[in-house]
């Protein structure tokens, strides 16, 4: 049921969203009808999901089949000490009903794969890609170019954050940038090269900002162009794509179904 009038808690709630010409009662009632899924509950879907609860959007899937582990905490923000050992969705849902008791949080407790991910991702307006593997990030786009669904990608390493949101069968998506995914072992983890946990906390936010100005409809959307920055010399850079009519995925003769990538292992 669509929601048309807010209350006098709700009014206060989001009087900062209110008052901004570009969002007003009209963008934030489009924020409280809107649903968002987010992909991974670690060190980008943990602001995420908490600006976009704070930020009022009505209904927020996480999916994750992870549990929190010590070594999360430095960058996932949404999990405690105390959540060691629980299901990060788990964790997640309860941080952001305590931020905010007005929206509905939907849990995926389990890992996204070719048989279960067009029928999640089909009941959201936008998807935030908060993967930490190329097997998922590419999995990601090819459900959301078939289901015709809006999303933002986000990767980080070390100092570095990189991001593109992809507008499937308007802008390029991920694979006219990257076509598939690198060869297994040639590209380090965060868990074998680290990351800077605030990098994450960044990136993040500006996911989640992306998911507002498209469900709002206002502002440039980061599509076309990807967007890099490096925190260690705070330089932002943009590098322009163009939609590639040839793409293997969203190109004339792109794909019909889904299946799961296999990451060919690295030749040395």
């Amino acid at each position: 049921m669509l929601k048309t009038e807010f209350n006098d808690e709700e009014i206060e709630r989001y009087a900062r969203h209110i008052i901004l010409k570009d969002i007003g009662i009209e963008g934030q009632l489009k924020l409280l009808n809107s649903k968002v899924l987010i992909i991974g509950a670690g060190g980008l879907g943990s602001p995420a999901a908490l600006y976009l609860a704070a930020a009022g959007v009505g209904t927020i899937g996480i999916a994750d089949g992870d549990e929190v582990d010590l070594s999360n905490l430095q960058r996932q923000i949404i999990h405690t000490t105390n959540d060691i050992g629980v299901a990060k969705t788990k964790s997640a849902k309860q941080k952001m009903l305590a931020i905010n008791p007005g929206i509905d949080v939907i849990t995926y407790d389990e890992y996204l794969n070719a048989s279960n991910i067009l029928n999640i991702v089909k009941e959201y307006d936008f998807i935030i890609d908060g993967a930490d593997n190329f097997a998922t990030k590419f999995l990601i786009n090819d459900a959301c170019v078939l289901a015709n669904k809006a999303f933002s990608h986000g990767g980080i390493l070390r100092f570095i954050a990189q991001s593109m949101t992809i507008v499937p069968h308007k802008s390029a998506c991920y694979a006219c940038v990257f076509d598939s995914p690198p060869p297994k072992d040639s590209v380090p983890t965060c868990s074998q090269a680290g990351v800077l946990g605030t990098v994450a906390g960044v990136l993040g936010s500006i996911q989640a900002t992306e998911a507002v100005k498209y469900i709002t409809g206002n502002g440039e959307l980061l599509t076309d162009k990807l967007l890099i920055a490096d925190m260690m010399s705070m330089d932002f850079d943009k590098i322009k794509f163009h939609k590639n009519p040839e793409c293997r995925v969203c190109g004339k003769n792109g794909i019909k179904k889904l299946k799961d990538y296999e990451v060919k292992r690295c030749e040395i």
